[in-house]
């Protein structure tokens, strides 16, 4: 009962701020249009009431992850074999369906939260302590859920943009969430600190080395990491929101410190897509080169096989 204490006191700190903003929203069409009108300024750019700290936080996270994460995370690349980082990710990935879980009931998603419970329930059993993702196999596909998208089902806004220390990309409203995230991670209440504090950082280094690809990608990419992280983090957030599928953000990776961080592999369909409009919006120039060698290798053909065969016929002709 002592581990139950704290979650329900941060529940609690929160429900009054989700039972004021049903009171103000009370029809379902205002808060349709409220979403609808959210998710069109997350795709434009939210403003970034706090831009000055964000970006001196952002500079000190990356400062720090130039020269410690990142290097001890290539390290543990080369030391663990990856069967056994995946066997890491499916471990911690299959403890965080549990909160997926209970955060997909407390949204009034139940199907989600019975299929997540279940998810839980094949790994464990048939996937050797969670060690194996056979569920995804089974067609029980992972969907993620935190309490930040809770509150934000329930109507709370998210508030500006925040880069927090260490942990990064967040919102006002998801920064709020975060001790229900902390308690909620049902790896918290191992009891042994040591087995729980390893746990905590061979998670983290673990992410983040499966994040290794897209962070070099954003590195060739984007002229503004920062507007990058930035606008990929409110996109997917919104669209976790909005119940929409974030497949295109979403990795096998489990969730550092507990922190629902974008997947910068997210925004690479957007930048491959990017380039299609600009064609595709000037069909002036682009048509002519396509139809000028299929008309032009016709012509071609059609020129030497007439000769040949218009001398041939016209001298039996007259020969008769």
């Amino acid at each position: 009962m002592k581990h139950l204490v704290k979650p329900l006191i941060a529940i609690a700190a929160v429900l009054p701020l989700m039972a004021g903003q049903a009171m103000a929203e009370p029809s379902g069409e205002g808060q349709v249009a409220k979403t609808e009108q959210t998710a069109e300024q997350a795709v434009s750019g939210t403003p970034d009431t706090f831009e000055g700290y964000n970006r001196a936080m952002f500079a000190f996270n990356e400062a720090f992850d130039d020269y410690i994460f990142r290097p001890v995370a290539k390290g543990y690349t080369k030391v663990v074999p990856e069967p056994a980082r995946n066997g890491v990710t499916n471990f911690f990935g299959n403890i965080r369906d549990v909160w997926y879980a209970a955060n997909h009931f407390m949204q009034g998603n139940a199907e989600r939260g019975v299929k997540d419970l279940a998810r839980v329930t094949a790994n464990t059993i048939f996937g050797i302590a969670g060690l194996m993702d056979v569920a995804t196999t089974m067609g029980i596909e992972k969907e993620k859920a935190d309490f930040g998208q809770t509150l934000g089902i329930w109507g709370v806004g998210s508030g500006p943009y925040v880069v927090l220390p260490i942990l990064g990309d967040s919102t006002v409203r998801d920064t709020v969430a975060l001790p229900a995230e902390w308690y909620g991670d049902p790896w918290s209440y191992v009891r042994k600190i040591r087995v729980r504090n390893v746990g905590i950082v061979l998670r983290a280094v673990n992410y983040r080395a499966n994040m290794l690809d897209a962070s070099d990608f954003v590195d060739e990419v984007a002229l503004d990491k920062y507007e990058f992280r930035r606008d990929a983090y409110l996109q997917r957030r919104q669209a976790m929101i909005e119940g929409k599928s974030t497949a295109a953000w979403e990795t096998q990776a489990s969730d550092p410190f507990i922190n629902p961080a974008a997947d910068m592999k997210g925004v690479k369909a957007p930048e491959t897509v990017a380039p299609a409009p600009a064609p595709a919006g000037m069909p002036g120039p682009s048509a002519p080169p396509q139809a000028e060698p299929p008309a032009a290798a016709p012509a071609k053909a059609v020129e030497t096989t007439a000769p040949a065969q218009v001398p041939a016929p016209a001298p039996a002709e007259q020969t008769k």
